[in-house]
């Protein structure tokens, strides 16, 4: 476990490192000028002249050199300084911590109802096969050739606009976070029960499961025993995969649906040009991934007795 926490931990600061820098690049490369477009952003379009640009230029450093502007914010990212803003000059760690509750409480909600999707279909197909493992199929690709915005722009026309039963965007009430965490649930379900499908199949063909069944246990007996470990394990592994999707999809959808989070956030930051919003979110992204990837890998550490044998050898 030790050997695993310290591959992670590694894997933190590179990964901190990496996003960072990457993102600074980028931001550096897009073509304009920054200090026009952080004046429009804190003033508005018409309501500034260039000696307020030059201000604004003067004020956030923006004439430093590329280099000495890296290497101040690689200095203050070692001290878990993150700046502020500029268009808003509020710390970056408050602006992302109050973003950071909602994504989380999305992304949560949006897992949660996947699971309680993928397990019934992907169980029902496995246990079924014929029609109803094709039915699934159908289902399962025909919403993964969609992307997850599209999925809300459905989900909004039905329930939102013909039906009338669930507001459009914005946040305040339990019924706002309906349609995001749905529209993220059922494009994260899609592959998911397909993937419970082939893992079910795999245990209910295994040579451990027959012998379960001619010990005397029935078939639900035979699986809840010997069945739900052999087939987590994998099923797990898959929705760390998944986690990508979830950051993917979590961007798109918040937008969408003006739900306050990090993506929502970082949508508008990139819109303004605000450096320190767009390289605190990314950075927090990419940790976010990491930590979810390790908490993975400790339950499939204590799921599967081979992983430990692994690390202990």
């Amino acid at each position: 476990m030790k050997d695993l926490l310290f591959k992670r931990f590694i894997q933190l600061i590179m990964v901190a490192w990496g996003v960072g820098t990457l993102t600074f690049i980028l931001m550096r490369s897009l073509p304009g000028d920054m200090a026009y477009r952080l004046a429009a952003s804190r003033y508005g379009q018409d309501n500034f002249d260039s000696s307020t640009a030059e201000l604004i230029r003067h004020e956030l450093k923006l004439d430093q050199s590329a280099w000495s502007a890296y290497f101040s914010w690689l200095g203050d990212l070692l001290q878990l300084n993150l700046g502020n803003s500029m268009v808003s000059d509020l710390p970056v760690m408050d602006t992302l911590s109050h973003m950071l509750g909602h994504s989380l409480l999305l992304a949560g909600v949006g897992m949660i109802i996947a699971i309680l999707l993928a397990f019934p279909l992907g169980l029902w197909a496995a246990k079924y096969g014929g029609w109803a493992d094709r039915l699934t199929l159908l289902f399962s690709t025909s919403v993964r050739a969609l992307p997850v915005f599209v999925i809300g722009v459905l989900l909004i026309l039905v329930f939102s606009l013909e039906l009338e039963l669930l507001p459009v965007a914005g946040f305040g009430t339990p019924a706002h976070l309906i349609l995001p965490s749905l529209a993220l649930a059922i494009s994260l379900a899609a592959v998911s029960s397909r993937i419970i499908r082939n893992e079910a199949k795999r245990v209910f063909n295994s040579s451990f499961f027959e012998f379960a069944q001619i010990k005397g246990l029935s078939t639900r007996k035979a699986f809840q025993r010997h069945g739900w470990r052999n087939l987590l394990v994998p099923v797990i592994a898959f929705f760390a995969i998944q986690l990508i999707t979830v950051v993917e999809g979590v961007v798109m959808i918040e937008s969408l649906f003006s739900w306050p989070g990090i993506g929502h956030g970082l949508a508008h930051a990139i819109f303004a040009r605000d450096i320190p919003i767009i390289q605190g979110a990314a950075l927090l992204m990419g940790i976010m991934f990491v930590v979810l990837n390790t908490l993975v890998d400790i339950i499939s550490y204590y799921l599967d007795p081979r992983i430990k044998q692994e690390f202990s050898e």
